[in-house]
């Protein structure tokens, strides 16, 4: 499988205009679970021509070419990340909105064994816990 948001278009057969490529780019660079606005302010950043209605269509091409995955985190915004990612889970702050991700072998371990339990091969899953900082004594 190609490493890049745009090797897989590319692979995928999409067409891809230079607002496509930078969008494309802008969410391999994204450290965070961006939504369609705060993709089109990065994206206006680097081509002032991009449209919100241009970013809106993208996002939709690629998450259906299955290059994107669409996140909903309770909050009303669609976000997004690389479907190709490795796996991780998610712990969202209910109070901030940020979203922490994770991964723990003890919950692997125990979604592997909960499947197998019920007599199913686990092939994947996604786990989303909710809550707030703790306060501090």
């Amino acid at each position: 499988m190609p490493d890049t948001i745009i090797e897989r278009c590319e692979a995928k057969g999409l067409r891809l205009t230079e607002q496509r490529r930078t969008i494309a780019r802008v969410l391999e660079d994204a450290k965070d679970h961006p939504d369609v606005e705060a993709l089109f302010a990065r994206a206006a950043e680097a081509d002032p021509r991009i449209s919100l209605a241009t970013v809106y269509r993208t996002v939709k091409l690629f998450e259906e070419a299955g290059i994107l995955e669409k996140l909903e985190f309770g909050d009303g915004r669609a976000r997004y990340e690389d479907a190709e990612r490795e796996h991780h889970d998610h712990l969202i702050d209910i109070q901030s909105g940020a979203v922490i991700e994770f991964v723990d072998a003890e919950i692997e371990a125990l979604q592997e064994r909960i499947a197998a339990k019920l007599g199913y091969e686990l092939r994947g899953h996604r786990l989303e816990l909710y809550g707030v900082p703790r306060k501090k004594p």
